[in-house]
């Protein structure tokens, strides 16, 4: 039960990460407009040709940064040892716990991200909170 549980959090973790990696790769100015509203888009965008294809390369990569993660968490969803599945879960709280800190301390202080960091650390908060589910029904599942 403890394994379906962790492949099913795997699986949505995995499309949330496919879906946002390709779209970031294949539609980042449309997905800035729509994230943080067309004035502050277009700031993002780069005041020069090298600026604007410097940002649109690193967006491509971090959108196929987050294909291969999506990739890694279908590869990884299919692993049954709960040893495995306990340390991975542990793992992925520390890393949406750590965005949501980052976000806090430093997103905040750039003028034209501050207003959409609190949304953001829910969201890395919520993630996080998925996680923790499986650890707590995992515990009940090893000591009941």
């Amino acid at each position: 039960m403890v394994s379906s549980v962790f492949t099913l959090i795997c699986f949505l973790h995995s499309a949330i990460a496919l879906s946002c990696g390709a779209m970031m790769i294949f539609y980042s100015k449309e997905i800035t407009v729509f994230g943080r509203g067309p004035e502050t888009a277009s700031k993002l965008q780069g005041s020069t040709s090298h600026d604007q294809l410097l940002i649109k390369t690193s967006d491509s990569f971090s959108g196929l940064l987050l294909f291969a993660i999506g990739i890694l968490l279908v590869m990884v969803s299919l692993v049954k040892d709960r040893d495995f599945q306990s340390f991975f879960a542990k793992g992925c709280v520390l890393l949406h716990v750590s965005m949501a800190v980052w976000r806090f301390f430093f997103e905040r202080k750039i003028e034209d991200l501050a207003s959409d960091w609190p949304r953001h650390a829910v969201g890395n908060i919520a993630l996080a909170v998925s996680w923790v589910f499986f650890l707590v029904f995992s515990w009940r599942e090893k000591y009941d």
